[in-house]
């Protein structure tokens, strides 16, 4: 099979479908690659890397939608590539048919197979073909870069000779794939990143990532992920109004505001208000990833940057993956070989084009002079599904009350348990020691007492870089114990001499551990 790259014609549009690298690889799959003279120059790709890969670089579209029996875009085509299609033609491009319904109509009327990239199912078998997530990675990445560029202060906190620089604070709506890229970048910079999302099950992820996650005061059992692809669904009025109102209660606080929140085959839902734009502070930024599709925030315009009346920047840029180009096209083509190997099985290098695998099913959007959109739901569940867990019940005041006193009732019972058998054996050990033997035991059970005490409420983190101190305390502990070794008494000298032996233990050990951890910070 003949595969070939256009070069794209929408405005702006830098990424390239094939790289050299995923030309090469195809050609292992017994494929031929072509493509358009140009096409990946705005990416860093010249026509002469294409021909060192041993790709054919044709002069025009037209030359080279005659050759391929697959072309292989970023963009959905315009109408004149639509014209160019033939009925024995494969398309694999974003392609987006729920919003294109004339477009697809057209790419049909052609007789051309369409798949679609952005409707590849998102079940495990299909993660290395999901270009949407290879893109929505660099968009949650590049906007953070775009609001750094915009923020006049630094992300992280410092502490200078000149004064105190807070850290910025940071709220991502939306924690899907561009959403956590952006918590990741955000907290690496050093911000106090928040983040929120429609499925709760998601904070987990969200708090591994150093970020806090903003709960809502509100229960409401959301809709299975699976049903929508492992993408959110669409909230009731009353979740939405305690959404926005928890949006207002930190509006003013917050520096920089990510949104992400988008519904498979419908406009971006709006999140945020003017008021909420009012409410920020002056140099503060808004971007809104979601502007393609009528954005996030009400302001928004597509693909332009704004400064409101109050001095909040709003960005509403459509391009992130192709502001980065060269990586982006790495990714996106790197999809498309996917989803060509997954095409063409067999050894001859022939399309195959099962329309019972779901993956290819779910992606194809028209097959044989039909239009197959929208695909059925995938056999298997989508990845970003997760088990539904049964709440917890919660206790109402009485019962709280109720478990507090049956919690003390039974603290306070081993407690006094614990001082009757103290008590006994202390009796026991009295009547047959000797006088002297009394106040060293006193002395002894204090010390533990107030050495349990003062370890007990350390926190484990602070274990380690407190050896140095222990190391010090068994040493005063080693001292009292060989004075009391030439006592005349042969228990408190076999105390005295189990003493010593434990915290030379203590001692020894703390320097090794002491050494091992600072040797971690020395330059080899």
């Amino acid at each position: 099979m003949k595969i070939g790259a256009p070069k794209e014609t929408y405005e702006g549009e830098a990424r390239v479908a094939m790289t050299p690298a995923s030309a090469k690889d195809l050609q292992k799959l017994g494929h031929d690659c072509l493509v358009q003279s140009g096409a990946g120059l705005k990416a860093g790709f010249t026509d002469d890397a294409y021909r060192a890969a041993d790709v054919t670089v044709v002069d025009d579209a037209a030359a080279l939608f005659a050759q391929a029996d697959i072309i292989a875009k970023v963009r959905p085509p315009s109408d004149a590539e639509v014209a160019l299609l033939r009925d024995d033609q494969t398309l694999i491009s974003f392609f987006y048919p729920g919003q294109n319904a004339e477009l697809l109509a057209a790419a049909n009327a052609q007789g051309a197979t369409v798949v679609a990239m952005d409707m590849v199912p998102r079940i495990s078998r299909a993660q290395k073909m999901d270009a949407l997530s290879s893109m929505a990675n660099i968009a949650g990445y590049r906007a953070v870069i775009e609001a750094g560029s915009n923020f006049g202060r630094f992300f992280t906190g410092q502490v200078t000779a000149a004064g105190k620089v807070p850290p910025a604070k940071v709220l991502v709506v939306g924690a899907g794939v561009a959403g956590l890229a952006a918590i990741g970048t955000a907290t690496s910079l050093g911000a106090i990143t928040y983040a929120f999302d429609v499925r709760p099950e998601v904070a987990e992820q969200v708090e591994s990532m150093g970020a806090e996650f903003v709960f809502l005061d509100f229960n409401e059992e959301q809709t299975d992920g699976s049903a929508t692809g492992g993408y959110a669904a669409v909230s009731s009025p009353e979740f939405t109004a305690a959404q926005l109102k928890k949006f207002r209660e930190i509006a003013p606080d917050m520096d920089i505001v990510i949104t992400t929140a988008l519904i498979p085959g419908r406009d971006a839902p709006e999140l945020w208000t003017k008021d909420m734009v009012d409410a920020m502070k002056p140099g503060s930024v808004i971007i809104d990833l979601a502007a393609e599709r009528g954005g996030n925030c009400k302001l928004t315009v597509k693909d332009e940057k704004i400064v409101t009346e109050n001095g909040v920047t709003i960005v509403g840029y459509t391009d992130f993956p192709s502001r980065m180009a060269t990586q982006a096209s790495l990714l996106y083509a790197t999809n498309v070989r996917h989803m060509v190997s997954d095409l063409t099985p067999g050894k001859d290098g022939v399309i195959d084009h099962n329309m019972d695998d779901d993956v290819i099913r779910g992606a194809t959007a028209t097959h044989e002079g039909e239009v197959t959109f929208p695909p059925p739901k995938p056999k298997i569940a989508a990845i970003a599904a997760a088990p539904k867990k049964d709440k917890p019940k919660e206790l109402t005041p009485a019962e709280k009350r109720a478990k507090e006193v049956a919690s003390f009732k039974a603290q306070t019972k081993s407690q006094v348990t614990l001082l009757v058998v103290g008590g006994l054996l202390l009796a026991l050990v009295g009547a047959f020691a000797p006088e002297s033997f009394m106040s060293h035991f006193i002395v002894f059970a204090l010390s533990c007492f107030i050495g349990f005490s003062v370890i007990w409420g350390v926190a484990h983190s602070l274990h380690t870089p407190l050896m140095a101190i222990t190391n010090a305390i068994s040493g005063i502990v080693i001292l009292g114990a060989l004075l009391q070794i030439g006592a005349g008494n042969w228990i408190v000298v076999l105390l005295s001499f189990i003493g010593v032996l434990i915290a030379s233990i203590n001692i020894v050990g703390g320097f090794l551990v002491t050494r091992r951890m600072l040797a971690m910070f020395q330059k080899s």
